[in-house]
């Protein structure tokens, strides 16, 4: 009997000391919501944690040595004693690409900063390259390229613009996709960005062209048809501008500009490589042609003329073997006015030749010419601009 009561306690004793030990356990850990991988836009999106919205980001790193004014005429002279030849350029860039799919479409918003530090500075420059929001066929914001521009050029033109369009402005867009690569896209652009000057041939103290453009009234009305397939892509396009004169002046003019422009994939030469040409012609809205032309209107009298402008030009991309390519780029434009006071004709010449032995990294040299021929009532000259760089990157 003794031994039983003994056995009975014991056996209590243990199931008291489990139920303690029991209570002293830690409750069971809530659930994680790991990340996963969004595979309907591409590669390196995620979806962000507790939503339907898939994320990508982007970055990289770009460092360039520069070589300015080896050519000998012009205001471009290496023998000037004041001019800075050689000069240095770190450039970081962050990106942001944000997607749902929703009942109207998609819902995207892309942020694309770049963080600059030049010689001779030790602030670092933010310029937001892109920063715009797309909701079905519409673009609002920040657009790194006018719905104008198609070809902008294949070397990097990165000291002197490869002589087409190629301009940043801020949109309100929308573009209407008919199938089988064919879409259509009517914008409302800011104009600031596509503006030249109003001149009437003097130069103020400090040896600019006086400028009698008035404030911003009428935005650019740009429109473009586009088609984009296994053979290439192509485009045309059409802006309307306005040439809006002072208080001094008050006159304005309606420009214009038109242009169409082709690029053909060519994998029988090798694959990646292609061939572009484009031409542009405009009354009045000059940047559209080329971004280095900078004269919309003359002033006459009391009343504004548009100038006339047109250009064309192409480039190639060729990849020499699987981490060896270059590009070359060539352009031409010219521009008139009434009187000839701001007459220049424009050849420009980019080439580059690129090592990229990882993907995402590359290693190159460019070389970029641009000769200004001026017939200009202050300006009568000859204007040469030889550079060259060195240029390491990698994007990730």
């Amino acid at each position: 009997m003794t031994k039983t009561l003994v056995l009975a306690a014991a056996a209590a004793s243990m199931f008291t000391i489990a139920g303690a030990q029991a209570a002293d356990l830690p409750s069971a850990p809530e659930p994680v919501d790991y990340v996963r991988v969004c595979d309907a836009y591409g590669a390196g999106y995620f979806y962000i944690p507790g939503t339907e919205t898939c994320l990508r980001v982007q970055g990289g790193m770009r460092v360039e040595l520069r070589f300015r004014d080896f050519a000998s005429t012009g205001n471009n002279d290496w023998d000037s004693r004041d001019d800075n030849s050689t000069t240095t350029r770190a450039r970081a860039y962050v990106r942001f690409d944000s997607r749902t799919q929703t009942e109207y479409g998609l819902l995207r918003t892309f942020v694309d900063l770049w963080f600059t530090q030049d010689s001779g500075s030790d602030n670092p420059s933010v310029t937001l390259k892109n920063g715009f929001i797309q909701f079905g066929g519409f673009t609002f914001g920040r657009i790194g390229n006018s719905f104008f521009d198609f070809y902008t050029g294949d070397a990097w033109g990165s000291i002197l613009d490869q002589g087409f369009s190629d301009h940043k402005t801020t949109a309100f867009a929308y573009t209407y996709g008919f199938g089988n690569g064919f879409s259509a896209t009517l914008s409302v652009e800011d104009a600031t960005y596509s503006r030249g000057i109003i001149g009437d041939g003097t130069k103020d103290a400090d040896g600019d062209f006086n400028d009698y453009f008035g404030g911003h009234k009428v935005p650019d009305f740009v429109a473009n048809l586009r088609v984009d397939q296994g053979w290439g892509s192509a485009q045309l396009m059409g802006a309307l501008h306005q040439v809006n004169g002072d208080s001094t002046v008050r006159d304005s003019e309606l420009g214009y500009a038109i242009g169409a422009g082709v690029t053909f994939n060519v994998p029988m030469i090798s694959a990646g490589d292609t061939v572009s040409f484009q031409a542009s012609y405009a009354k009045g809205a000059a940047a559209y042609v080329s971004s280095n032309l900078d004269v919309d209107g003359v002033v006459v009298g009391n009343d504004v003329k548009a100038t006339t402008a047109w250009g064309f030009g192409g480039g190639v991309k060729h990849n020499w073997t699987s981490t060896i390519s270059s590009a070359l780029t060539a352009s031409y434009a010219t521009l008139e006015s009434k009187g000839g006071d701001y007459d220049v004709d424009q050849v420009g010449v980019q080439g580059n030749l690129v090592w990229s032995p990882v993907s995402g990294f590359l290693m190159g040299v460019e070389l970029e010419y641009l000769n200004e021929d001026y017939d200009r009532t202050a300006v009568d000259a000859d204007d040469d601009d030889l550079v060259g760089m060195f240029r390491v990157q990698r994007t990730f």
